[in-house]
């Protein structure tokens, strides 16, 4: 298989970077079949395993035939292997209603710590998200990979007993479509039930009218799925694409995409074990309190906390990290971060939401999604939307890899600090 090296490449020092940087996924023309979507995780070896959209419908899952390409990488990201699309992640293009396998798109990846599994999951089928009915509607695909993602299982569809039956009889009533937001699915640092960590998922809910976002939880590595505080009462009402954290105190941040920054709730636990807990009440982050600004966008993008200690106090404390077009548009994506040194800084949704420290621009050119993973060389795989090459009125842009450490993204204030 071939590796393609890239470091000292002219991609480096057009950059004016040290960091390596790589296009994963070209869309290298606008009459090409575009790429969109980015997710990408570390395997416990150290192999990075990035997947995308690949749209031959040329438009969101829904819209026809859309495959899952993947592609690994060794050496903290520095050797990129072919893409290779394996025929279980591969759509028929058949857009009858309620036909699972007509694409699979927007996926979300974990790959478990202490072993060789990983997870795929993915939106699927047709009719697209708004356009569904209580038994016609988006569905929700599940892979395995038992050797890092080399080979994966044939998929498995958990939409219905996992997600819309749940809602049947809750208070929230019905759904006509559910969609997981794609990019990063946490694994708890904490919080081990069973056999393996837990993991959070977030999600989205379309009843007809509005929608909603929720957490889903599972403790066996997502064969069975819960939600967290119940499909009653959303944690934010109205919701869009949202990616989930957890907290130092292992309660669980969500955020939510919205127009000019983030919308943010949190998860208090009384008994983490058994799930049980409640959602506080969520809290704006933007330019009027000084947080999460995005001019002139809503945007999916990904959340995440890094233990660090501070350069000029040797203090030790966290970063609470924040990507999203800086804008205007879609353009400039970046990373913000805000500095968390004692448990009032985040205690509530409204203190998380106010007065982030700074920001670190990645991209010059127009951007859009992007999602993030942690390296064995404890630095920052960062991997996003970029019209690299072309715009976007082929339906698609190219993603890209970027190597970014906690020194670089905060200008020397902060280094990496490895938590015991």
């Amino acid at each position: 298989m071939l590796l393609l090296s890239f470091v000292g490449t002219s991609n480096i020092l057009s950059r004016g970077k040290s960091a390596p940087f790589f296009e994963v996924f070209v869309t290298s023309t606008t009459e090409a079949i575009p790429y969109r979507i980015p997710a990408i995780a570390t395997a416990s070896d150290g192999t990075l395993i990035a997947v995308a959209d690949y749209r031959y419908s040329r438009a969101d899952i829904g819209s026809g035939r859309i495959d899952l390409h993947l592609r690994r990488a060794r050496k903290n990201g520095r050797q990129w292997q072919d893409i290779f699309s394996p025929s279980v992640m591969q759509g028929d293009g058949d857009t009858s209603l309620g036909h699972q396998q007509a694409g699979f798109g927007d996926p979300c990846i974990v790959a478990d710590r202490e072993s060789r599994r990983i997870m795929i999951v993915s939106c699927s089928g047709s009719p697209g998200f708004f356009s569904g009915t209580r038994n016609q509607h988006l569905g929700w695909a599940r892979w395995y990979s038992e050797d890092n993602g080399k080979t994966w299982s044939e998929p498995s569809f958990i939409d219905e007993e996992y997600v819309y039956r749940r809602f049947d009889h809750s208070a929230y009533g019905p759904i006509k479509g559910w969609f997981v937001s794609s990019g990063r699915i946490l694994q708890s640092r904490k919080l081990q039930v069973k056999r393996y960590y837990r993991l959070y998922c977030a999600g989205l809910s379309y009843n007809g009218k509005e929608t909603a976002n929720w957490v889903l939880y599972s403790d066996d590595f997502g064969e069975t799925w819960s939600f967290l505080g119940g499909c009653d009462n959303s944690p934010i009402p109205g919701g869009d694409e949202a990616k989930v954290e957890e907290l130092p105190d292992g309660n669980l941040l969500i955020s939510s995409r919205c127009k000019g920054g983030r919308r943010f709730n949190i998860f208090s636990f009384t008994d983490a074990e058994n799930g049980f807990g409640r959602w506080s009440q969520p809290a704006f982050s933007g330019e009027e309190n000084h947080g999460v600004s995005t001019l002139d966008n809503a945007c999916n993008g990904e959340i995440m906390i890094v233990p660090v200690v501070c350069r000029a106090d040797k203090q030790s404390m966290h970063l609470l990290l924040q990507s999203v077009p800086f804008g205007p548009g879609r353009s400039n994506v970046g990373i913000y971060y805000k500095v968390l040194r004692t448990r009032d800084d985040y205690d509530t949704p409204q203190h998380v939401a106010n007065n982030w420290t700074g920001s670190y621009q990645i991209s010059q050119k127009g951007s859009a999604y992007s999602t993030m993973t942690w390296q064995k060389n404890h630095t920052l795989g960062f991997f996003y939307e970029e019209e690299t090459h072309c715009g976007t009125q082929g339906g698609g842009y190219t993603l890209v890899y970027r190597n970014v450490s906690i020194e670089e993204l905060t200008e020397g204030c902060f280094l990496y600090r490895k938590e015991r």
